[in-house]
């Protein structure tokens, strides 16, 4: 009786969850969508996205097409895996496609976010920006100051086994921290780290607001944040002392015109903080890891930097003309960012009912951009899955339209147990990525060149 009982009940929620997920289904079925599954109502398929990242755009792709329909985040998503679609869509905000953020990384982000308004809106943010982000700050303070703060976080490495992926974290937060808050980065440094945490995590999220979800916990970061930087922007304004930072830029633009509020203010700080905390991190750690494994890769890449070495003065700081003549070490930046794949794709939102490919995308649908295959198509990139940063001194090779980017010698570190990568649905190590970091050095004319 007690087994008949058991068979009853699974079969009863068997035939349940196939009603549900038929009744889904059915929910967005209409002339002229793309083929698709939409998964369970109000999920969706967020958990298969996310578990299984490439995987399951593989599968899906190969039953549907590359122009599918999902349900993710908590939106009605189209995913298009088509390098042209692909190019189309992202050029084209004008008509009808405009940055479509899924509602858990609004919440955030913030609405008012540069990455997330469009039109007037995107202009009048822009126009702010440009008084912290245009060629001549670059020029005259970026490279300086970027050169001054990693020095000495370096300058302790020699002789220790150290977890690169914590550091590069750290390092993340600091440089960040410095151009954000220069005055305020060691007092408040390790607690919105912790928070920052929190709100990476929870950007891409079911917007679900309930203790112990990555969302809640990416809620709470952001109430915790904007306490704090509500402070110190209230402190700064009571001040008549000049910061050389980029939230003393914007609280005092000039041009009524582009004066951001409070609220715009803090959600581009919150958006900086969370665009570079873990794009420079991740790049950074996975760029060691390849200099790591291909010994003539790192020869050639110390070899430019020795170069530079030699014609600075005792202690100069690097300036935009050392970067501009750091060409290898712009291929293997773009190597990295190429294989690692840290960005897998972007999101835009139609504004009404729009037309792509033969099938029609209803007003208010998500449209995930998805080119993490792109990066990895042996068509256009030889031999795809091997570091090769040479590949990128031929220039041509950035103006493609396909590019959507986002040995000899001594080594001076070396890897220290296994250390496993994961791709997807972010790039780390989730045991760490442990380096012994020998005293090795090569001597300029100057000084001595350690591993930092």
């Amino acid at each position: 009786m007690e087994l008949s009982m058991v068979v009853c009940v699974v079969a009863f929620v068997l035939c349940f969850t196939l009603v549900l997920i038929r009744w889904n289904d059915l929910r967005y079925r209409r002339k002229g969508l793309p083929p698709g599954t939409m998964g369970w109502p109000m999920f969706g398929e967020t958990a298969e996205f996310l578990k299984l990242g490439p995987d399951f755009m593989k599968r899906q792709g190969a039953k549907h097409g590359k122009l599918f329909k999902t349900h993710i985040f908590g939106c009605p998503t189209v995913i298009c895996m088509d390098t042209d679609l692909n190019r189309y869509i992202l050029l084209n905000e004008a008509k009808g496609l405009v940055p479509g953020y899924p509602q858990s990384s609004l919440d955030i982000l913030g609405k008012c976010n540069i990455a997330a308004v469009h039109g007037a809106a995107h202009k009048h943010i822009r126009g702010s920006l440009l008084s912290i982000v245009n060629p001549n700050m670059i020029k005259d303070r970026l490279f300086a100051k970027i050169d001054k703060a990693v020095r000495p976080f370096l300058a302790n490495w020699d002789g220790k086994i150290v977890d690169i992926q914590e550091k590069m974290i750290e390092m993340a937060v600091l440089l960040s921290f410095k151009q954000l808050l220069d005055k305020e980065a060691q007092s408040v440094c390790q607690a919105l780290r912790h928070e920052f945490n929190n709100l990476v995590l929870g950007t891409f999220s079911l917007p679900i607001n309930f203790p112990g979800t990555n969302y809640y916990k990416g809620i709470q970061a952001r109430k915790n944040v904007i306490k704090i930087l509500r402070r110190i922007i209230d402190r700064r304004r009571a001040s008549s002392e000049t910061c050389n930072d980029m939230l003393d830029c914007l609280l005092n633009v000039k041009d009524p015109k582009y004066r951001l509020n409070d609220e715009e203010i803090i959600d581009q700080v919150i958006t900086f903080f969370n665009s570079g905390y873990e794009t420079f991190s991740t790049t950074s750690m996975m760029a060691l890891k390849h200099l790591h494994d291909h010994p003539k890769v790192l020869q050639e890449l110390r070899e430019e930097h020795l170069a530079i070495q030699e014609r600075k003065r005792p202690g100069e700081l690097l300036d935009s003309n050392d970067y501009k003549s750091m060409t290898f070490t712009r291929a293997v930046i773009l190597e990295t960012l190429r294989l690692t794949t840290i960005v897998n794709g972007v999101m835009r939102k139609t504004t009404d009912d729009i037309e792509i490919n033969g099938c029609i995308i209803p007003k208010g649908w998500r449209i995930y951009v998805y080119f993490r295959e792109i990066n990895y198509n042996p068509f256009l990139y030889l031999e795809p899955f091997d570091f090769n940063p040479w590949r990128w001194m031929d220039k041509k090779l950035e103006s493609h339209n396909h590019v959507l980017l986002f040995g000899g010698g001594s080594r001076l570190w070396e890897e220290v147990g296994e250390n496993k990568i994961l791709k997807f649905p972010r790039v780390k190590a989730p045991n760490g990525l442990h380096m012994a970091i020998s005293t090795n050095v090569v001597k300029s004319k100057h000084q001595n060149i350690s591993a930092a």
